[in-house]
């Protein structure tokens, strides 16, 4: 009889041990970096999972590119007096994007590993510069043409940290500003160069008058904000240009008033330049009408077979004066001429982002039509936090 009571005493324990295990979340660490983002898209991802975590930021060293090579495992690349302490305890996961948040990922598994006997998971979001298989998850999107490897999760959009809640609570605070305009209310998202996609005064010029009209066809009004990224070239043309009934509002850092969400929900409508995956992804949250604006006036689309085959896009026109070149437009040829001579693990083709976006109906080209009135939510967090999740299950 006591062998009995022992055993089922020892049954017991292990049960409780089991059931304790199953409803403690696992620890997750944040790898902040500089790279707004990166960090949203890290941020997100650890709100979203609904397991406590850390955020852990970093100041980089003027040398890090020399040291932070794919390999490595170490801190030797931060400013580690300006840069958040690592000690144990140990995370069970750690969250990364961006190249210069790699080794320090990698760093926290060895010493996990060495300290704990603990297998700290690494996930990194974006396109890693390490082997695929020094991540226990890799969660990516279509312009970083990755190969489709099982710990490789590939979603259609990049993650972030808006919700249609978070939206409903800002568009109250402006609720009051827009109530004597007519609508509907159409929100203009303004991003600004990136890589292949220039954003100066013509292309400003050129998305107030597309603007402009549609909020006319339409009898609406427009809630137009730039971002960091806008040129001051680029917001004075386009606000000069707009005539339609407006709110206007040019972007100053770390302004509590910031209207981006706000105009997000509260719009009926969405326009968004298509330099930004980012942006893109954030407009079709609210599951409104959105056109992408073309920057580079037909010059960036993968409808319009631009610079990879030397065409010029069909909504450039010729004979319009507006379509000049710049110093904008040097830097995007040199990017384009990259993009088809170098390896695709040095550039990215937001082109194939865009497209997904208008074969599956949640978005137009500016000047081509209307977009479907109720898109279909895109479901990439849903899908990014059953995987990882998956991790810990097994």
């Amino acid at each position: 009889m006591p062998n009995r009571i022992n055993h089922d005493e020892n049954e017991a324990s292990q049960e409780a041990a089991t059931t304790t295990s199953a409803v403690t979340p696992p620890s997750v660490w944040l790898l902040m970096g500089n790279r707004a983002g990166d960090n949203s898209q890290v941020k997100g991802l650890g709100e979203a999972l609904g397991w406590p975590f850390e955020e852990k930021h970093f100041e980089f060293q003027s040398y890090e590119k020399f040291v932070n090579l794919p390999w490595g495992a170490h801190l030797m690349g931060i400013v580690k007096k300006r840069s958040t302490p690592l000690c144990a305890p140990w995370p069970d996961l750690v969250i990364s994007a961006g190249r210069k948040n790699e080794p320090i990922a990698r760093y926290i598994q060895a010493r996990a590993m060495a300290e704990e006997g603990n297998r700290t998971r690494l996930i990194h979001v974006g396109r890693p510069w390490a082997a695929p298989p020094n991540w226990d998850l890799i969660i990516t999107t279509p312009q970083y043409r990755l190969p489709q490897d099982p710990n490789i999760l590939h979603n259609d959009t990049p993650l972030h940290r808006v919700t249609r809640e978070r939206l409903d609570e800002d568009a109250k605070l402006w609720a009051d500003r827009v109530a004597d305009l007519p609508r509907p209310l159409i929100a203009v998202l303004c991003g600004g160069n990136s890589g292949p996609y220039p954003f100066d005064r013509a292309s400003g010029e050129r998305l107030a008058a597309a603007a402009d009209a549609l909020a006319k066809e339409l009898g609406g009004s427009l809630l137009v904000t730039t971002s960091k990224r806008t040129l001051d070239e680029t917001t004075e043309a386009l606000f000069r240009g707009i005539e339609s009934p407006s709110i206007l509002y040019r972007w100053k850092p770390d302004d509590p008033d910031n209207p981006f969400f706000a105009f997000l929900g509260l719009a009926d409508r969405v326009i968004v330049t298509a330099d930004s995956v980012s942006m893109m992804a954030e407009s079709c949250v609210p599951e409104r009408p959105v056109y992408l604006y073309d920057t580079g006036e037909g010059m960036t689309s993968m409808k319009d077979n631009p610079w990879l085959d030397g065409q010029r896009g069909a909504r450039a026109k010729a004979s319009d004066p507006k379509v000049g070149f710049s110093r904008s437009h040097l830097k995007a040829h040199i990017y384009r001429f990259a993009m088809r001579v170098g390896p695709q693990r040095i550039t990215r083709d937001i082109r194939i982002v865009q497209q997904l976006l208008i074969d599956t109906k949640r978005a137009v080209w500016l000047g081509d039509g209307h977009p479907e009135s109720s898109p279909p939510p895109l479901q990439d967090m849903g899908r990014a936090v059953a995987r990882v999740k998956e991790l810990f299950e097994a």
